[in-house]
């Protein structure tokens, strides 16, 4: 069993099992009822996304000071206790079950979905690949 961290929107894993979409918002130009058939998620959970703030921000890191600055914010965003606990249940599961997280952005380097693979695997995450 693992948990995988994806981009949104791929083709999914033969083993995946549920994607779990941590963006702030949907796909755009995506009806509802093929958000799962489309590969993008199968559940929406946009309180593991950055705020809207913290994301325009992560956006605009043009140089690494700025993206370190992004990161060291998100990092104190996912420490609040609702996000915490969310990371805790994610980490526990992926000892029993396979499941996806991911967002949209094509370079997980630049990506939040880098530092949720950091807060998992802190947390004793079983992360595939």
């Amino acid at each position: 069993m693992t948990l995988r961290i994806v981009r949104l929107g791929t083709p999914r894993a033969l083993d995946e099992g549920l994607r779990v979409g941590t963006v702030r918002r949907p796909p755009r130009g995506v009806k509802r009822e093929n958000y799962a058939s489309e590969d993008w998620y199968d559940v929406w959970y946009p309180d593991l996304s950055p705020s809207a703030e913290l994301m325009a921000r992560g956006k605009d890191a043009q140089t690494d000071k700025d993206w370190d600055g992004f990161v060291r914010a998100f990092r104190s965003e996912m420490a609040e206790p609702h996000a915490a606990r969310t990371l805790d249940l994610l980490a526990a599961l992926s000892h029993g079950a396979n499941l996806s997280v991911g967002c949209y952005c094509e370079d997980e380097t630049r990506c939040h979905r880098s530092v949720l693979r950091q807060l998992l695997t802190d947390r004793g995450a079983r992360l595939a690949g």
